[in-house]
């Protein structure tokens, strides 16, 4: 859509939280408020919007598809058409008075209590699982962000559907341990899901898309040559959009996506502990989109399961570094060790 932003009731109403990024991207974009080659980040326009990355990042990849951002050999997306050659500007966002209208900000703003703490409890159970076993306790996890017991034990279920919880025999909510042994767990399903999801789907997959990837990909690849490696995680998550989700199959889709979590959470901790992200990574899943590309899509699952070995085995020696590191110092007050 272009022109002004849908009206008040569209934003307040059926619209998703992504919907409304793009219209206030695009609005924006469209006043000159955000310039010709400004550089825009998912992160600080999440915090403008005070939502969480992936709505932008979905906002920004449909902004990409019209043709009004685009990326380049860096982080983020150019604001401008593609091949404009216009030379980044790195002004700080904030600085520049976005504009979000009212009932833009109301609408993001609306989302059920226990959207606002999900993420932050879920960073919190991250940050220590790979360390022992914890207990979640209802009224203090309740206490510390001032909700209702009714949205804690909303936002426990969800990290249980993710995997990254239980209720142990006690109905006593449990988070961790995270071992070798549940990483590979989780493997084995990848390998069981994934590679068949890519055969599977692979006449759906949107070749300007892929494209869009590759190009991802390929400035990547350039850059953790150059020593540096950034995005991992939402390139990742974009491939397995592209490439692995490309297919109908919503259940598919569910299982893929709840036994990613706790992988993506295991991989964000070891990032966290400052253990660096490996450039193969990014190599792998170039030649994967490559081999899709060209329609050879046996070799291009044959790949997939290569490159899930290899992240098995990479999470799992990263881990053993992990082991000789002391526990954490401090966790959330509603996490209480379980002493074995």
């Amino acid at each position: 859509m272009t022109g002004p932003m849908k009206d008040e009731q569209a934003a307040t109403g059926a619209q998703k939280r992504y919907e409304i990024a793009e219209d206030v991207l695009r609005s924006n974009i469209e006043s000159g408020t955000l310039p010709p080659g400004l550089v825009l980040l998912e992160g600080p326009i999440a915090e403008i919007l005070q939502i969480s990355r992936a709505p932008v990042q979905r906002a920004l990849q449909t902004l990409e598809a019209e043709g009004l951002v685009h990326r380049f050999a860096g982080r983020g997306f150019l604001v401008g058409r593609p091949g404009t050659d216009i030379e980044p500007n790195r002004t700080d966002i904030k600085a520049l008075g976005m504009i979000v209208p009212r009932h833009a900000d109301e609408a993001l703003q609306s989302r059920s209590s226990w959207e606002r703490i999900y993420n932050q409890v879920e960073a919190d159970v991250a940050g220590c699982v790979v360390f022992g076993r914890y207990r979640l306790v209802e009224m203090e996890l309740a206490n510390h962000f001032n909700v209702s017991r009714t949205v804690v034990r909303d936002v426990l279920t969800r990290l249980r559907e993710r995997g990254l919880v239980r209720k142990n025999q006690s109905s006593h909510w449990i988070a961790g341990p995270l071992t070798a042994q549940t990483v590979k767990d989780h493997f084995v399903l990848r390998k069981m899901l994934e590679p068949p999801a890519i055969r599977l789907g692979a006449r759906a997959v949107c070749p300007a898309r892929l494209e869009a990837l590759l190009h991802r990909l390929r400035a990547a690849e350039e850059t953790s040559a150059a020593g540096s490696l950034h995005e991992i995680e939402p390139i990742q998550a974009e491939f397995i959009e592209c490439c692995v989700l490309a297919g109908p199959n919503e259940r598919l889709k569910d299982l893929v996506h709840n036994n990613l979590m706790p992988v993506t959470a295991t991989d964000r901790l070891l990032r966290r502990l400052g253990l660096p992200g490996d450039p193969a990574i990014i190599t792998e899943l170039r030649l994967i989109a490559e081999l899709l590309l060209r329609g050879a899509t046996e070799a291009a699952v044959s790949m997939m399961e290569t490159h899930l070995e290899a992240c098995l085995n990479r999470t799992i020696a990263q881990m053993k570094i992990v082991a000789i590191i002391p526990g954490p110092g401090v966790t959330a007050a509603y996490l209480t060790p379980v002493l074995d």
